[in-house]
């Protein structure tokens, strides 16, 4: 470039003339509109023949009708609004600027009767009311009609610029014609290239029945949808519907599979927002979607005054439960968020998704080990915090069948660490997370969880910080639970192994278990166990049998096998012992068990003597956890002989 040219981009030339040749025409097609609906509007008026003074008015009259109108639009803004995107702000425009110039031809009107008396030629500037009153109605009609002719043209160009030649679309029938289904027909009919060839909706909901959505009738109801899907050669169902439950998606999946057609879903549908929803997220059916219940309705309230603005710690925060209630409560607005995690890795991954969702937050991440008691006494000192959820356990209960003593230092030890700090630097509250396993355990996973269960709630009756306690079964897609581990032997061609076929549990998500475990710390007056509602209890085999469906496969291609209870499993878990006698609470999906009386210094003993016993053998620590937990029934039959010559009463219950 040579010294002092301008290095300013100009315009193409081809360009500036195009841009300038579109912009005469739309000037031109708006007075050729104005004009027209000027004189449709004398005809209308006069009929086909109207008087011969009344046609000359009209030629007269009209250029300066269509400049008064054109200016008024101008002054509105109208003719720079681009046609191609013409909403119903821009309409409201020119509905506007119509009504101001028609005014003034009103206005007009009743002036230029006054002033034919001092001169007959102003007459001719009388334009009768029923003409200006079909003129309003024809400009505004054409003004938009060509804009919006516009739009739809220009619309399906790009429509056929984004569809290939050689692409084809699936045909899919969509079930639920609610709120959710209208907007997803919507984006399905304006995006054609994602795929999706919308033939027709199914809705229970006979009103509805014959209906059209987006140019989508209503076929029928979902019961007959193997009949429709053959008689609209469908491919796939998409359901539609917001805050579906498990069961009706179990329902559709079911008679999606007699049709022998796929299903597809949109997780989260239910956040919808300014009334769009993502259909990028489209995916196969989940065996999430299948166990799923309704949403949570959390005390927002009661959390607010629980975690906001205050200083939060969480035990475990890199694993499963731990970092899910770390999402949660940072949701709430806590002043700074201390994340205690002795596996390097999960904290760093729970650290760096917080630090990137939430800048504004402190957000602390502390390596340590929970039984380690100088190094958690300095992490409280620090931060002072005003809450603790303690999720930090070992879980594994195979692994802690052949590794006791471990899970007596982790469950019990790390349990009582934390529980003596929070109690030792003033906690608010402690809120302690347990499990099914607790109730009647036969696995030393399950006993030492109750041993802690215990320990903090003799703690309780001694402090001032509120000490509870939140026990649920399994949470689906966990580290090292059910599911993850039959994809990944669906994944290798099987056979899933299965431990027992008449094995049950209790499912519950991730989420849903934070959002209740939240729910429960804020509720109580401490010592109290909370336990989750779990719905209903689900057949692990039933669960294989689920996942190789929506794997695409079938039991003779992906077989299921049986190997046998593992040591410390049951075939049923309880969420509550019968002596615990749960009753409702406030919240639909928390109950609470009876208090225990424990004889602090006792406990406190037999404590001291099981954590002892994780540095001896095997039996060494059973026999301690029977000594501890009477209930538990994995011990030596040794053990268990001495436990029942133990005075009665050592232990006794008393109302909440």
């Amino acid at each position: 470039m040579e010294p002092g040219t301008n290095n300013k981009t100009e315009p193409d030339e081809g360009a500036l003339v195009k841009r300038n040749m579109l912009r005469a025409s739309q000037v031109l097609i708006d007075l050729l509109v104005l004009a027209a609906a000027f004189f449709v509007a004398f005809w209308l008026r006069f009929g086909a023949l109207p008087p011969l003074d009344l046609i000359g008015r009209a030629l007269l009259v009209a250029p300066y009708v269509v400049i008064l109108e054109y200016g008024t639009l101008w002054l509105f803004n109208v003719p720079r609004f681009s046609w191609r995107y013409i909403g119903l702000r821009e309409a409201t425009q020119v509905v506007k600027a119509c009504v101001v110039y028609s005014g003034i031809l009103v206005i007009s009107r009743f002036l230029f009767v006054e002033l034919q008396d001092l001169h007959p030629v102003f007459r001719h500037g009388i334009v009768p009311l029923g003409v200006t009153l079909g003129n309003a109605v024809g400009s505004v009609a054409g003004i938009v009609g060509v804009r919006v002719l516009r739009r739809i043209l220009a619309e399906r160009a790009e429509i056929r610029e984004r569809i290939e030649p050689s692409s084809t679309r699936t045909r899919t029938i969509l079930v639920g014609a609610g709120q959710a289904g209208v907007l997803v027909a919507k984006e399905l009919v304006a995006r054609p290239e994602l795929g999706f060839d919308a033939v027709g909706f199914l809705d229970d909901d006979p009103v509805k029945l014959g209906s059209e959505i987006h140019g989508i009738r209503v076929v029928g109801k979902t019961d007959d949808l193997a009949v429709h899907a053959e008689r609209l050669q469908a491919e796939q169902i998409l359901i539609t519907m917001a805050n579906v439950p498990g069961s009706i998606v179990r329902r559709i999946q079911a008679l999606a599979e007699t049709a022998k057609i796929s299903v597809k879903i949109i997780p989260g549908i239910y956040k919808i927002v300014g009334g769009e929803v993502n259909l990028s997220r489209i995916r196969d059916v989940a065996i999430e979607d299948l166990l799923r219940r309704d949403p949570v309705k959390l005390d927002q309230a009661a959390l607010e005054g629980a975690l906001t603005d205050k200083v939060v710690l969480v035990t475990g925060a890199g694993g499963s439960i731990g970092s899910e209630l770390c999402r949660q409560i940072m949701s709430f607005k806590p002043r700074q968020i201390v994340l205690v995690e002795q596996a390097e890795f999960g904290l760093f991954e729970i650290h760096r998704e917080l630090k990137r969702k939430f800048p504004k937050t402190q957000i602390e991440p502390v390596i340590a080990d929970v039984t380690d008691v100088a190094r958690m006494e300095s992490v409280f000192a620090r931060y002072r915090p005003s809450a603790v959820f303690h999720a930090a356990a070992h879980k594994h209960v195979p692994l802690m069948e052949w590794n006791p003593g471990e899970a007596v230092k982790n469950n019990v030890g790390g349990s009582k660490c934390v529980a003596d700090a929070s109690h030792k630097f003033g906690c608010a509250a402690f809120v302690m997370v347990s499990t099914d396993k607790a109730v009647n355990p036969t696995s030393v996973m399950g006993a030492t969880k109750r041993a802690a269960e215990l320990y903090v709630q003799t703690l309780a009756a001694r402090s001032q910080t509120r000490f509870v306690t939140v026990r649920f079964g399994n949470v689906l897609g966990s580290a090292g639970s059910v599911v993850p581990i039959f994809r990944q032997q669906i994944a290798n061609g099987g056979p899933v192994t299965v431990t027992h076929p008449d094995m049950e549990r209790y499912f519950m998500t991730i989420p849903e278990a934070c959002q209740l475990v939240l729910q429960a710390g804020s509720m109580g007056e401490g010592g109290e166990i909370f336990v989750l509602d779990m719905g209903k209890p689900v057949k692990i085999v039933d669960l294989a049998r689920d996942l190789i469906r929506l794997s695409g496969l079938t039991e003779e291609e992906v077989p299921i096998e049986f190997t046998g209870c593992r040591p410390g499993e049951k075939l049923y878990e309880e969420l509550s012992a019968e002596s615990e006698k749960t009753t409702k609470t406030k919240h639909p999906k928390i109950f609470v068990g009876v208090q225990m009386e424990l004889d602090h210094a006792d406990l406190k003993q037999k404590v001291s003597e099981l954590l002892e016993s994780a540095a001896g053998g095997q039996t060494a620590v059973r026999d301690a956890l029977l000594h501890l937990i009477p209930e538990y029934t994995g011990a030596t039959e040794e053990a268990t002989e001495r436990a029942s010559e133990r005075p009665a009463g050592a232990l006794r219950r008393v109302s909440v």
